[in-house]
């Protein structure tokens, strides 16, 4: 028996579609007591305020966020005992507001971008003797992947070299926690960031149209270390949105739009990455064209990938979310 919600934390490490001699696995995040990656760090944050001296029972804590972060900070808060500020661009979807609200959590739309979300923040911090958790700086954001994501897949993939990580880019917090315990263990491990196509500051410098919810802030965090990064890959919202509807209804995997843009980055890494020549299962034709698993896969008796793919390139990723807080946007209609 857990003694809170809070030691529920966790997810998954899933083998996905992948290509012709390779393996995608890919860490689904919406199983954390929150329904997202942002539980890890949320926890984490509020944790290290409470040792700090920072935070006390009863105190308000403000937040800018594009919604997962706040409804992971809720999510503790709840658990914890302090009251907490929401604020968040107008554009995000109104499940979120719904889940932030039902959790308890005050809730401040403004308009304009996550640098919008991040000045009334400060505004509110000072004026209502609050506390700012800092998502986009503060330490243990990326400390948390570092301890809980990343030891998570070294003990998932059971001995299997990582050939390349990949994820998508918000606060930093997920791509350079889990990436530097990553390295550790696997020194020569490429890592990939993904960015929105039309928001591509880190391949460009110059921020964009703010389109994606959670991933792409439009400014590079001071938490992303990007002396980590081996590439950069872009992928167009529609590319991502349609990638979402391919895993829900091929792979019974709901996710939101940053998970179909880290689930097309790391196919394309895996495919640079394959060796078919190797001794690797033939990868069903449907899934070579997107489509379902068949009765031709070769599956381990616990319900995971059999040994014959341990030969095969390695690439990991992460699933942030789930799709059920982007049902408003019509993503799967």
């Amino acid at each position: 028996m857990k003694s809170s919600i809070l030691d529920a934390v966790g997810s998954p490490l899933v083998h996905v579609r992948s290509p012709e001699g390779a393996t995608v696995a890919a860490k689904v995040e919406s199983f954390n007591p929150g329904g997202s990656a942002k539980d890890r760090p949320a926890l984490a944050m509020v944790e290290a305020a409470e040792r700090a001296g920072k935070l006390q029972p009863g105190d308000r804590i403000v937040e800018p966020t594009s919604g997962n972060t706040g409804i992971g900070l809720a999510v503790v808060c709840a658990a914890r005992g302090y009251d907490l500020t929401i604020v968040m661009p107008a554009s995000k979807s109104p499940e979120r507001r719904q889940l932030l609200k039902a959790y308890g959590a005050d809730l401040e739309l403004v308009d304009g971008n996550m640098e919008s979300a991040k000045a009334r923040a400060d505004e509110l911090t000072e004026s209502a003797d609050a506390v700012q958790l800092g998502q986009f700086e503060n330490a243990a954001n990326a400390e948390a992947h570092y301890r809980t994501t990343a030891e998570e897949i070294i003990e998932q993939v059971d001995g299997r070299e990582i050939d390349a990580f990949v994820a998508g880019v918000g606060t930093g917090g997920t791509i350079t926690g889990t990436a530097s315990r990553l390295l550790e263990e696997y020194p020569d491990m490429e890592v990939v960031a993904v960015e929105p196509e039309r928001n591509a500051v880190l391949s460009t410098g110059e921020p964009g149209e703010d389109e994606y919810q959670g991933m792409g802030p439009g400014f590079v965090s001071d938490l992303l270390d990007t002396d980590l990064l081996d590439s950069v890959e872009r992928v167009a919202l529609e590319d991502a949105e349609d990638e979402c509807r391919r895993l829900t209804r091929e792979e019974g995997i709901l996710v939101g739009q940053s998970s179909g843009a880290a689930s097309i980055a790391a196919y394309r890494v895996a495919e640079r990455l394959a060796r078919p020549e190797l001794n690797c299962p033939e990868v069903p034709e449907e899934w070579q064209d997107g489509g379902k698993h068949d009765e031709n896969e070769q599956v381990a008796s616990d319900g995971g990938v059999g040994e014959e793919y341990d030969d095969c390139p390695l690439v990991v990723t992460v699933f942030p979310d789930s799709g059920e807080r982007y049902l408003s946007t019509g993503m799967f209609d």
